[in-house]
């Protein structure tokens, strides 16, 4: 049996890990606010952006537009995984790992035999742990996170479709948890490029016709890369609010498992210190006894 000092220790400890736990909780809960408000206002634009585009698909004529739609086989991969920089979230991280490793494995193992998947880590957790793999990385926005804005996302999306034109890769992937609630994160893995027209009009609601001027090439030379660019964005956006859900329900169990650690530790804590002045006074009547009979 553990003596007092053991368990005033373990109980003095277990309540600095619940003063931790209920403060990192609600840290949490105030980034959500803002980052759910970010991807609330992002998805009608977002979303509105890819109808636009779905609607546009079969009318493009432009042979340096073409190349986004051109489904090619898949010789030349790239992964964008996006990752938290922290952990203490739950399965958060590990989620979105087994997804893109599960990817790899059944659709892309021919060409990860070949050394033609490359990841696009953004976030450390994803950078850390395909460094250790020693994967093809692009590691250029694995801090994203710590800036995060309408820049730093489009920087990501101008470096993938600058690569993806150049025929650096063929194909682009992105895995990311999708934001639903606090408390509900949607494991998603989205085809990038080559875009899937069929697939976008899924989503779009109604056909509309569009009158451009001056010309549709000039006007989808600038619009289709700024679409790709928002989808990227907004997958970050989804992410990072999807991370605070996670962290925040996940240190409000510690928070939790901690008071009923707490309780077991007190109730050892009363049955220790009981145990020992039941034996103190049987010692000193043990002893008044004994010299009673001396």
């Amino acid at each position: 049996m553990a003596n007092l000092k053991e368990v005033r220790i373990r109980i003095a400890s277990i309540n600095s890990t619940q003063q931790i736990t209920k403060a990192m909780k609600l840290v949490s809960a105030t980034k959500l606010r803002r980052a759910q408000n970010a991807i609330i206002q992002m998805r009608p634009y977002a979303q509105k952006l890819n109808g636009i585009l779905a609607n546009l698909a079969d009318s493009i004529d432009v042979d340096s537009l073409k190349i986004y739609f051109d489904q090619k086989e898949a010789k030349k991969v790239l992964l964008v995984v996006i990752t938290s920089d922290r952990g203490l979230c739950g399965s958060f991280n590990a989620n979105v790992i087994k997804l893109t490793n599960n990817l790899i494995k059944e659709k892309y193992a021919t060409q990860q035999a070949s050394g033609d998947v490359t990841i696009l880590p953004v976030g450390k957790k994803a950078f850390e742990f395909y460094s250790k793999l020693n994967a093809t990385l692009i590691p250029d926005f694995k801090d994203t996170f710590l800036h995060l804005n309408a820049e730093s996302g489009f920087a990501i999306g101008t470096y993938i479709l600058e690569a993806f034109r150049a025929g650096k890769y063929n194909a682009v992937e992105i895995v990311y948890n999708q934001f639903k609630n606090a408390a509900t994160q949607i494991l998603t893995n989205e085809q990038f490029l080559p875009i899937n027209p069929k697939a976008m009009s899924a989503k779009s609601s109604k056909k509309n016709d569009y009158l451009f001027e001056p010309s549709n090439a000039e006007i989808l030379e600038e619009l289709i890369p700024r679409i790709l660019k928002t989808q990227v964005y907004r997958s970050l956006l989804d992410s990072s609010a999807s991370e605070h859900g996670a962290r925040m329900i996940s240190m409000d169990k510690a928070t939790d498992n901690a008071g009923e650690l707490l309780k077991a530790l007190k109730i050892e804590y009363n049955r220790v210190r009981q145990a020992a002045i039941t034996t103190e006074i049987s010692e000193i009547v043990g002893g008044a006894a004994a010299l009673s009979g001396a």
